[in-house]
Parts: structure tokens; sequence; C-alpha cells
């Protein structure tokens, strides 16, 4: 499937005006990285729909219908953006775990362990009684059974995957759970004021809209970082107790501001209450249930915010005996079959991994997508309305789109390619080179207006 059928299918998932395909074109050629899978058009569909959805936007704000485009080798960069993200000319550091990985268990199976923040180490650890080392690691999963072992840390609260076909993974409870959900949901949850986009002044798409956005890692703040490029005011809500991995802060922080709350305190809920009391959408990626425990479920917020525009993501989705699971990315790609077909398809003896973490940032694109048609339903029929996500069902989307041979049309972008695409900023961190927006828009041009900050270095206040 060609990334304008891809494209076409998703406009057609979200019910929105098919006249508007007429003005995105894609360009660059089809040259995608080498995968198994159609990662290459997921990439440039994705980022190609929220593109034309904030024309859309603009044109319903200003009168003006605008041509976009899509380089396609752009999208695949971005899609991997955190990896050619430089300070001061310097690469960062790996910021992966030196324990994460695939092992192989004692019962032949294989495992894959997600240890990049501290506790979730520090609990795999436990789990196995050893030393922080690689070797150590390796030895103690040698007296596991991959199965026992996958459950067992889950119980822990660790994030881990049993490595399974896509057989296996179909016949599972949370598989069938999910097969019955669409890509994605956009579902009216209350009554709430018809509140149209040339309210507000601003001469790009989503002037004047204010954005929360609770989330860590990637798919959720790319999203969030995807709005702040149409124009949003977009403020990132952390907490100094929370673990972040620094070159995703810097790359998914740029156009955003950053404040700190501590939600398990009475003052940090109430500032954050206050905050979503002028806010028009509610990001968020904890597991589901977690922010209601502190009084930000989607249904209070609607009642306290009429016309809320609630985003939620989470790994496993909302529904099934795994909805409350942690996970990222790549672990997905390991419950759910992905990463042994790469494996397979690669020739190796073990799991293989998708060219980029295609899961999270089709995700957050989609989320950015779903958000702003969220926005112009709001706008046209008043509502508050809930926009729902989760990266397996982004992956049962992928599976189901085919497969290509590993390095059918596909070649790994050049240094003169990334470079062709960087753009360099300056900020708290020094000089930042980074991927910069894919879209290339005739009247509303995507850029970020604000580098990426310190985490907390804002007031918790709206602009």
């Amino acid at each position: 499937m060609s990334a304008k059928l891809l494209l076409e299918s998703l406009w057609t998932l979200a019910g929105a005006e098919t006249i508007a395909l007429e003005h995105l074109q894609f360009t660059g050629g089809d040259l995608q990285l080498p995968s198994s899978f159609e990662v290459g058009d997921v990439a440039s569909a994705t980022i190609a729909a929220q593109a034309l959805m904030a024309a859309q936007l603009w044109r319903d704000r200003a009168g003006q219908q605008q041509a976009v485009s899509i380089h396609y080798r752009h999208a695949l960069a971005m899609f991997k953006s955190d990896r050619y993200l430089s300070i001061n000319g310097q690469p960062m550091d790996d910021p992966w775990s030196k324990i994460a990985g695939y092992y192989q268990a004692g019962d032949g199976r294989w495992i894959q362990l997600h240890t990049n923040f501290p506790h979730h180490r520090d609990g795999v650890l436990a789990v196995l009684q050893c030393a922080d080392d690689r070797a150590a690691v390796a030895r103690a999963i040698s007296n596991w059974s991959a199965a026992e072992l996958d459950q067992t840390l889950a119980d822990a609260g660790m994030c881990a995957a049993l490595i399974r076909t896509q057989q296996e993974w179909q016949a599972h409870a949370q598989a069938q759970a999910l097969a019955a959900l669409p890509l994605f949901e956009i579902t009216r949850v209350a009554d709430g004021p018809v509140v149209q986009l040339n309210n507000h002044a601003g001469a790009r798409p989503l002037s004047g809209v204010r954005v929360l956005d609770l989330s860590r890692v990637i798919a959720a703040p790319v999203a969030a970082r995807t709005l702040a490029q149409h124009g949003a005011d977009v403020l990132a809500v952390s907490a100094a107790h929370l673990p972040n991995i620094a070159p995703l802060v810097m790359d998914t922080g740029r156009g955003k501001r950053s404040t700190q709350l501590d939600l398990r305190q009475t003052e940090g809920r109430q500032l954050l209450g206050r905050l979503v009391a002028d806010a028009d959408v509610f990001l968020q990626a904890y597991r589901p249930g977690a922010l209601a425990q502190h009084g930000f479920s989607v249904e209070e917020l609607c009642r306290q915010r009429p016309g809320l525009i609630y985003v939620s993501m989470s790994a496993y989705g909302h529904v099934g005996p795994w909805s409350g699971r942690r996970g990222f990315d790549s672990l997905v790609q390991s419950a759910s079959g992905i990463a042994d077909e790469e494996g397979r398809a690669a020739g190796l003896s073990g799991p293989g991994k998708l060219p980029f973490q295609a899961l999270d940032h089709a995700t957050g694109y989609l989320m950015a997508f779903a958000t702003m048609l969220a926005l112009q339903k709001r706008a046209r029929e008043g509502g508050s309305w809930h926009v729902r996500l989760s990266l397996a069902q982004t992956g049962q989307w992928l599976q189901g789109l085919g497969r290509r041979a590993l390095h059918d049309r596909a070649g790994e972008l050049t240094a003169a390619e990334t470079n062709a695409f960087l753009e360099v900023t300056q900020g708290p961190y020094g000089t930042m080179s980074a991927i910069a927006p894919v879209e290339q828009m005739e009247l509303t041009p995507a850029y970020f207006e604000l580098s990426a900050p310190g985490l907390g270095a804002h007031a918790p206040v709206w602009l």
C-alpha cells in the first residue's frame, strides 16, 4: 500500500472531507528503510494526516485553502529524530540501559527487558537477584522459562515482554479484546459549547489553543510537539520525582513550555485543576485509571471544563486483561509478533526490531490528527470529546498492512539527506541540531516558536 492510499484510508476512517486530499502531495520518492513492514508509508501517511488536518483547521479559521507536501525520506528521519539530535555539535549519549534488550531463557524462548528508567532496572534486578551486568542478567534468565519470567515481572510492575509470534499474539486475550477496536476513537462524552478557533487571535492553525501535556518518552510527547508546531500553547507537566530520558526530553520538548507539579500533593492537584479550567486539550499517557485516582478522569474534567478535548494514550489499550500493563513501543513489538517477524526476515537467530520506534511515532502523529479532528468537531457542533489510542492498536494496524521483502525499495538514510532535514536553534541546552518538521505548508509553515526548555523551567500558568 502506498503512502497516498494509506492517507486516504486514514482520512476515510476519520470521516474527514475527502476533497482535502487533493491539496496534499508526497515527494522524495518512496525508498524506505529496510523492514518487512510498510514503515515508510506509515511514517509519511501519519505525518501527512495531521498536516492536512492542520490545513483544514486553517481553512475553517481563515477561509484559505493551502497546498501541503510531505517528503518521504524526511518523514523517515523524523521517525528516528532522537538519533540525529546533537548539542553543541556533539551527539547525545545512548540513553539505553546496559541490561535492556533481548535474552534467551532456559526453555529456549526469548524475552525482552526494558530497564531504561532506574526503578524499572532495579525492580528487574531484584526479581532476578543478580548484579547490574549483562552477563549476570543472562545467566539469571537462563534459569527461568521466558513465559514465567514475563508474568513474574508484569506482576511486579516491571517492563518486559515474551517474544511471541503473530499467531500466538492473535490467540491472546488482549489481542482479541483489541480486535474489535478501531485504530483510534473520537467519542463525544458530554455537552459543551461551540468553540470557534477564530475566536483566538493568531496567524497559525492552532493559535490560542491551550494544551496540557502529561506524558513522557515518545508517543504522546510527539503528539503535543506536533500541536505546538502548528501554533498551540503547549505546557508540558511533569514532576521532579518522575524519571526522564534527556535526549527525548530535548527532542520532543521543542515548541513547548515545561512545568513540574507533584500530583501526590494537594497543591499540585489544585494547580493542575486551575490549568484545566482554561485548557482546550488535556493530553495524557498514564495507564488507564491512573489519573482518575487523583481526580483527573475524563468524566470529572469534562464536568469541570465543558468543551474539553481529553486525549488518552496507553500501551496495550483501555480494554482487555492487559489494559493496566506497563509497556513501551519495543515491548509491544515483542509481545505482538513484530519483533519475531523482523528477526526472521533478517535471518537472525532471535528477534529483530523495526528500523525505528514506529509505533511510538505513528501513534503520536495519529494522536495529533485525532485531536485536531476533535477540535474541528467542537467548533462545528460543540461538546466535550474523548480521543483514545494505544501502541498496540497502532501495531495491530501496521500488521494488517501486508509485508515486503526486507530490502525491497529500501536504503539507509545518508548523512547528506539527514543534514538537509536538520534545523539549528539556541536554547538552555546550548546549540541544538534536530530534525525539522516534515510538512511543507504553503500558508502556515510548521515551526517551533520556542526552543526545548529545561524541565520545570516555567510557572504553571497560561500565557
